[in-house]
């Protein structure tokens, strides 16, 4: 299963990421994962949580644009070719990444990347039947990282 990412809008001035990192703090949101990507005007925050349902309200009634998207997550070796594994694995069978993004975990010698794939559920398939574990057990809303 995969699960839910969440895209916010942000402005590209000073304070801005600010402002909405105490939103969610103040809503008692546990941000999971994150990534930036920016232009000169705006920033998307792209973001996994504990607690979806209550960031995104806590977002739209601060105001910001919110987009819930669907990722993939997988736990990769900590070495050097992981990801390139990963990557292949997914390339070989027709599966085009969009996006990509890592964040770290309490587990030793294993990376975590997020994969935006077209396909989650057949992407998940195919990293499961090559002995990748996917991090679904991240849907739920109170599962621990």
């Amino acid at each position: 299963m995969a699960l839910k990412q969440i895209s916010v809008f942000v402005a590209n001035q000073t304070g801005s990421l600010g402002s909405l990192v105490n939103t969610l703090a103040e809503a008692g949101v546990d941000m999971r994962a994150m990534s930036i990507a920016d232009t000169q005007e705006f920033g998307i925050m792209r973001m996994i949580v504990k607690g979806n349902t209550k960031a995104c309200n806590a977002l739209r009634e601060a105001g910001y644009l919110v987009n819930v998207s669907y990722v993939t997550a997988a736990e990769i070796p900590d070495e050097p070719g992981g990801l390139a594994k990963v990557v292949s694995i997914l390339a070989g069978h027709g599966v085009n990444i969009e996006y990509t993004y890592a964040f770290t975990t309490r587990s030793h010698g294993k990376a975590c990347v997020v994969f935006r794939v077209e396909d989650n559920e057949r992407a998940e398939q195919i990293l499961a039947e090559n002995g990748i574990v996917t991090l679904s057990h991240l849907v739920a809303e109170d599962a621990p990282l």
